[in-house]
């Protein structure tokens, strides 16, 4: 097949699962898996995982970077350039009218009813995904109980990344105790995440220091381009860590935003299809119209890019490694634990009563039994709450 059949097919599922992709990096993963796995068999299971570990291991946005880190494994740099794009730009474009209307009307658009059907049908949607990743990364039941122990922890508050190294160093300890080490395992035990992980912490202590002596900053594409940048360069985490570091300048120490915008522009980044990530379109709309939208889109997704770019052709070596493959099983059953606990936190949100819930029995049997495309499913959820939301 030539590359540019790869590169259609690409643009095509990514601009499918941009427009379709609610509920968070975890929906979106599970949609990606029975995309590329189940349905087209782009990639094993194995392959799959190891790459939601690899993802897990980099700041930024992961479901982007998932993206990204399939369409170079599908078509090269080219593919990295078009899978990612075209899941970021439906989620763009629906959060740039959203910020228009705002602007515009001065309220948020209503999708209550729509993001009540498609919840209960997302969680089928991980649970389905989550019994096939596990088979693939629960290979011993070591891995089982580092995975039950992640999964605890988290519960319990413990950071993530501490979570995802922590396993990682324990599953290497273990087996470089239980088989003597060679030549060939004697590769650092993470090669490929040093650089990305070095840089950001590079130029988040390079921010930090700045920020503190910063005085209020006037508006400016530039410096809006590179506070998000930033932001896009260091961050791990769910929304409410971007909350925080968006907070911090943007209402704190530079006062272009007030708590109700960035908190409305946080919300619209939740609650429309695709990354959280383009909170940052909401919030440079706000500040400088569609220009400024575009410059924001640009940093905060630019990283990701670069980190999976320098970072993506070492999982093959890695996993060739059998000191540094066993860091990333720990990862790796560690990632799934973490989308588990996600699953059962927005199941706790999400199935409020005997609609929702029977939503999400009627979903997960017809992922299970029948193999029913997702895509058929968010818009039976999404037409389901409408209707809800009509009546009542």
């Amino acid at each position: 097949m030539s590359r540019s059949i790869r590169l259609k097919e690409l643009a095509w599922l990514f601009l499918k699962l941009g427009i379709i992709g609610f509920g968070g990096p975890a929906a979106h993963i599970a949609m990606m898996e029975e995309e590329v796995v189940r349905r087209r068999g782009w990639l094993s299971r194995e392959k799959f995982i190891d790459l939601v570990g690899a993802t897990n291991l980099i700041p930024g946005p992961n479901s982007t970077e998932m993206a990204i880190h399939i369409g170079h494994t599908r078509a090269g740099f080219p593919g990295l350039l078009v899978a990612g794009a075209c899941f970021i730009l439906p989620a763009t474009l629906i959060v740039t009218a959203c910020a228009w209307a705002y602007v515009r009307f001065g309220a948020l658009p209503q999708v209550n009813g729509i993001l009540y059907g498609v919840k209960p049908v997302i969680i089928a949607i991980v649970l389905q995904a989550l019994s096939g990743l596990a088979k693939a990364a629960v290979k011993t039941p070591l891995l089982a109980g580092v995975g039950i122990a992640a999964a605890v922890l988290s519960f319990l508050g413990v950071n993530e990344l501490l979570l995802l190294f922590a396993a990682g160093l324990l599953i290497t300890a273990i087996r470089r105790l239980a088989a003597k080490p060679t030549r060939s395992s004697s590769m650092s035990i993470a090669p490929g995440f040093a650089p990305p992980a070095s840089t950001s912490a590079a130029v988040g202590a390079g921010v930090a220091v700045a920020a503190g002596s910063a005085a209020i900053v006037p508006f400016g594409l530039w410096p809006m381009f590179l506070f998000f940048l930033k932001v896009g360069s260091v961050l791990y985490g769910s929304g409410y860590v971007l909350l925080a570091f968006l907070r911090a300048d943007l209402v704190e120490r530079w006062h272009w935003l007030s708590e109700a915008q960035l908190l409305d522009a946080v919300a619209v980044g939740q609650m429309t299809p695709g990354p959280v990530f383009t909170t940052a379109t909401f919030i440079g709309y706000i500040l400088g119209g569609a220009p400024a939208a575009g410059v924001a889109t640009i940093g905060i997704f630019l990283p990701a890019f670069f980190f999976v770019a320098i970072s993506g052709p070492l999982v093959p070596r890695i996993r060739r490694s059998p000191l540094a493959g066993a860091f990333l099983d720990g990862v790796n059953v560690a990632s799934l634990a973490l989308m588990a606990v996600v699953t059962w936190r927005l199941g706790m949100v999400a199935l409020v009563d005997w609609l929702s819930l029977s939503l999400a029995i009627i979903s997960a049997v017809l992922l299970f039994r029948f193999k029913l495309n997702s895509a058929w499913l968010v818009a039976i959820g999404a037409l389901a709450g409408l209707i809800r939301q009509l009546v009542s």
